[in-house]
């Protein structure tokens, strides 16, 4: 029998800020695409459809109990580790990069969803694993072999910036939990000699010239450092009010690459300016604090696991995409949750805030 409470204690809140700032994404990618020679249905169509198709599985995710997650977790782990090995053997390379794997009907991209499972898999160990006096390295041994095995399957696609996240996420939800001070100091010693063979052996050429292009974009203006160049220029000359719903001449004339997808944010940082930023600031913020306040109020180890764990995943990806438009960071193709253009994105994220529902309604129930 379904429980009335379920739908009494609903986040209508928590949808409606994520619809919002999903509703600036369409607006958003249809100005920037307009310029585009389209063939076929238009981005901002596609988004739509996409939009569409993640709110299903948001509100699927969201009616079942969050525990099933506990139950599954790691047999959604292996299957979605299967898929990364089945990419390398028999995925689809474009530009370089062999991401995607075709299913019959549809083709995944299984690195977005292992942003999920990582969490899942995390919180399922932890939230059965006995902590006292914050984890040791002998502790961490096998939360670290759960995440580098995707780590370095998804690099070697290559897709850094994919690979970055969740290691991020897991290492945030790291953190939650509890790292002794001797333990963390090792790891940081320990990863100076890996970054260093990891920069000689591992990063490709091209992913070099991101990081030096980074440090000094006029290594290479015409090149390399383009993206980081035209993406600064797009985000000042908004300057306090910006230039108006389709008056960007970065993104109108397109000097600006990507514009749709991981510069989205420069195109409305140039039409709306610094109070059309702050505001969507203020979303972001609002959906992480949001977040974590579910996982304060959640009476059981495992949801609040989960929800810190998504909080972790939104802030990660808004935190590198804003940083990567303005020069903070190096360009790894993060896209900004539920705005830059893409599919899997899109379902990953709301997947991420079904959860996030499925925690907040039921914190009653335990």
């Amino acid at each position: 029998m379904f429980d009335r409470r379920l739908f009494t204690n609903f986040d209508w809140t928590l949808l409606a800020v994520v619809l919002l700032v999903t509703a600036f994404g369409v607006v958003n990618i249809y100005s920037a695409s307009s310029s585009y020679r389209e063939v076929g249905t238009p981005y901002f169509l596609k988004q739509l459809y996409w939009i569409v198709t993640g709110l299903g599985l948001c509100l699927t995710v969201c009616s079942l109990d969050y525990h099933m997650l506990e139950d599954f977790a790691y047999w959604l782990y292996g299957a979605v580790l299967l898929l990364l090995v089945m990419v390398l053997l028999f995925g689809r390379t474009s530009m370089g990069a062999t991401r995607w794997i075709h299913l019959g009907f549809f083709s995944i991209q299984p690195s977005e969803p292992m942003k999920i499972v990582i969490i899942m898999t995390f919180a399922r160990f932890f939230s059965r694993y006995p902590i006292f006096k914050g984890l040791s390295l002998k502790d961490l041994v096998y939360p670290l072999l759960l995440l580098g095995a995707p780590a370095l399957l998804i690099m070697k696609q290559p897709d850094l910036g994919t690979a970055i996240l969740v290691s991020l996420i897991a290492g945030t939800m790291l953190i939650f939990v509890g790292v002794r001070w001797s333990a963390f100091a090792t790891l940081v010693a320990a990863a100076v000699p890996v970054l260093y063979g990891g920069w000689r052996f591992a990063l490709r050429d091209y992913q070099k010239d991101r990081i030096y292009n980074f440090l000094n974009p006029n290594l290479d203006p015409q090149g390399s450092g383009y993206h980081i160049i035209q993406s600064k220029i797009a985000v000042g000359s908004g300057a306090t009010f910006g230039k108006g719903f389709m008056h960007g001449t970065q993104s109108q004339l397109r000097f600006l690459p990507e514009q749709h997808t991981d510069f989205a944010f420069s195109v409305f940082a140039e039409e709306w300016g610094f109070a059309g930023c702050l505001l969507m600031l203020t979303l972001y913020l609002f959906l992480v604090l949001w977040g974590l306040a579910i996982a304060k109020r959640c009476n059981d180890r495992f949801g609040a696991l989960l929800a810190v764990g998504v909080s972790a995943m939104l802030f990660w990806h808004i935190v590198i995409n804003m940083g990567m438009v303005i020069g903070l960071f190096p360009v790894v193709g993060v896209p900004l949750p539920f705005f830059s253009y893409g599919g899997t994105s899109m379902v990953t994220s709301m997947v991420g805030v079904g959860i996030l529902l499925n925690i907040s309604m039921r914190r009653f129930m335990f």
